[in-house]
């Protein structure tokens, strides 16, 4: 991938900041400037990717493909979950896996589901891409793979989607783009503050992540029977409230570090 200018990096920064209701707290960015947490800030960005992954591959599944797809698509998955959650496989063999729209039935595929599957597929392919970049910058540090615990951030944007349709899909799609959202923005303000490789890395998610929440966006604006302006602003806040009150533990998109972690 081609070098970011840094006239685009604002570019690409403009409208995700514009969306997001707070900035990362200093705080947070405080402690991802440890050495001693890079490991598990690696290791859960490591784990964020694969669920953006795993999340947009259940809309597919859930939305677009027929059960024979879907079976096809959960196989697809199941090598890069049986080595994230089950310590099974050898992270190296996961480069040679590729997803295809071809192996989708479009026929009878209204336009926004069309729509979905053209988004979805892409966003899939460059989260595990993104999954084996950071196993190999793993690897070549010396991190050995382990397990971390979840942060409370995801769940705590998902419980508030509503349990009904239409509105349930708008809803997980708007919690996607605050999550792809806010992951950009804290990519950009790491980035000067870790190693040169790492630091262009990151500044390297950019585009792609940006792209991401606005497509997310776009689907649940097409989706939705009403505006989805409300819906927005009320995940916004739910958001806001994550990244700036206090989180006993230390993640990728945890919130603002609780004093006793702070003192540990």
């Amino acid at each position: 991938m081609s070098a970011i200018s840094s006239s685009e990096i604002s570019s690409l920064l403009e409208p995700v900041n514009a969306f997001l209701q707070c900035n990362t707290p200093d705080a947070w960015l405080d402690e991802a400037k440890k050495e001693e947490n890079l490991r598990m800030l690696l290791t859960d960005h490591l784990i964020c990717e694969l669920k953006a992954a795993q999340s947009a591959m259940y809309l597919l599944r859930r939305y677009v493909a027929d059960e024979e797809t879907s079976k096809v698509l959960l196989g697809w998955l199941k090598p890069y979950e049986d080595f994230t959650y089950r310590h099974v496989g050898d992270w190296q063999s996961l480069n040679t896996k590729h997803l295809s729209k071809s192996v989708f039935n479009v026929d009878g595929l209204d336009s926004v589901k069309k729509d979905m599957l053209d988004k979805m597929v892409m966003l899939i392919k460059e989260e595990l891409h993104h999954f084996y970049q950071v196993l190999e910058i793993m690897h070549r540090l010396g991190f050995e793979y382990k397990s971390v615990t979840s942060s409370r951030y995801a769940n705590g944007l998902l419980k508030h989607v509503r349990t009904y349709e239409p509105e349930k899909l708008v809803d997980k799609l708007i919690c996607g783009a605050y999550i792809e959202a806010r992951s950009c923005e804290r990519f950009a303000k790491l980035a000067p503050h870790v190693s040169d490789e790492l630091g262009k890395f990151y500044v390297s998610l950019l585009r792609s992540e940006a792209r991401h929440f606005e497509d997310y966006l776009t689907l649940a604006a097409a989706i939705s029977p009403v505006d989805i302006t409300e819906r927005v602003s009320l995940f916004g806040d739910v958001e806001k409230q994550l990244i700036k009150t206090p989180d006993e533990e230390f993640r990728f998109h945890s919130g603002f570090p609780a004093i006793e972690s702070l003192m540990a």
